[in-house]
């Protein structure tokens, strides 16, 4: 079928050319050199006013601004040679303040948003420095214990790579293709029902005869290892448990009456627990919200959390 158009014989309509109308960069540049606001100035702040669109009460509005310490006639917060990242360290608080009441009615509002504007870009540099916390006694004490820990296993392992390095490429390309035959021979030895709802952690113990695992249920399990049969139901948990581990000594040398075990939940507990019982040990408080991960530190005099 034909359209109406080509039935009667229209042409098609010619495509106009667009219309560029330029910058408005020269133009702003005449209004300001002539001193005008417009619609972008005090005109227009006055048509708000007038049309409701601004609620500003004679006098109210800056003798609060005065009294926050904005209406000061030299901003206290910048310095006319200061640019931004210059200096914001440098930035003290306000020593005296002069009003804005001996200016001119008309250049009130302009000084008051320009202070204003400055303040926030003071508050955003602040907000982007750098600061520190300053923590307790206990906390320093902990560090240098860690430092003392860490820094001889950090020798050891520099050494264990500088030897390593020395070892040929060819040697070090065989020894990785032998691993990866190995691990591509690995197959399923067994396999078991861990919960009704679905399991958010596993681990193995430090001897590798147990694993631990953890549900949404709230419930927490420890199955032998190869046979993967259930030894201890731990409950204790009334929410999601996001996480389970073993303590770095369990099942080697430390007891297992001792805290062996520690788990996190989504309600912000965190439980330890024994080998013995299926009662937690002991909680750990101090955590608002979910709790996603623990872990021990190497040691096992430590025990890490994080949380939402």
């Amino acid at each position: 079928t034909k359209s109406k158009a080509a039935e009667e014989g229209d042409a098609p309509p010619a495509k106009r050319a667009p219309i560029f109308y330029g910058s408005l960069e020269e133009k702003e540049r005449e209004r300001l050199a002539k001193g005008e606001s417009g619609l972008l100035g005090k005109e227009g702040m006055k048509a708000a006013l007038e049309a409701g669109n601004i609620n500003i009460s004679s006098g109210e509005s800056f003798t609060i601004l005065l009294g926050c310490g904005f209406c000061s006639a030299t901003p206290w917060w910048f310095d006319p040679g200061w640019v931004p990242g210059a200096h914001p360290a440098a930035l003290s608080p306000p020593s005296s303040s002069s009003s804005l009441l001996d200016q001119g009615e008309d250049n009130k509002m302009e000084l008051v948003e320009h202070q204003l504007f400055l303040w926030f870009l003071f508050l955003f540099f602040q907000y982007q420095q750098t600061w520190y916390h300053e923590g307790p006694r206990s906390l320093k004490t902990a560090r240098v214990w860690l430092a003392n820990y860490s820094l001889p296993r950090a020798v050891k392992r520099l050494e264990e790579a500088r030897l390593l390095k020395e070892i040929p490429e060819a040697t070090r390309t065989s020894q990785r293709q032998e691993l990866h035959k190995s691990l591509r021979s690995l197959n399923n030895f067994c396999s078991q029902i861990g919960d009704d709802r679905p399991l958010s952690y596993c681990h193995f113990s430090p001897n590798s005869k147990l694993l631990a695992t953890a549900c949404w249920s709230g419930l927490c399990k420890l199955w032998s290892v190869p046979d993967c049969n259930l030894v201890h139901t731990l409950r204790g948990h009334s929410t999601n448990v996001g996480a389970i581990v073993f303590h770095p000594k369990a099942t080697v040398s430390l007891d297992k009456k001792d805290v062996n075990l520690a788990s996190c939940a989504a309600d912000g507990s965190v439980k330890l627990w024994s080998l013995e019982s299926d009662e937690p040990v002991a909680d750990i408080e101090g955590h608002s919200m979910r709790v996603a991960r623990v872990m021990w530190h190497p040691s096992g005099r430590f025990l890490g959390t994080t949380w939402y």
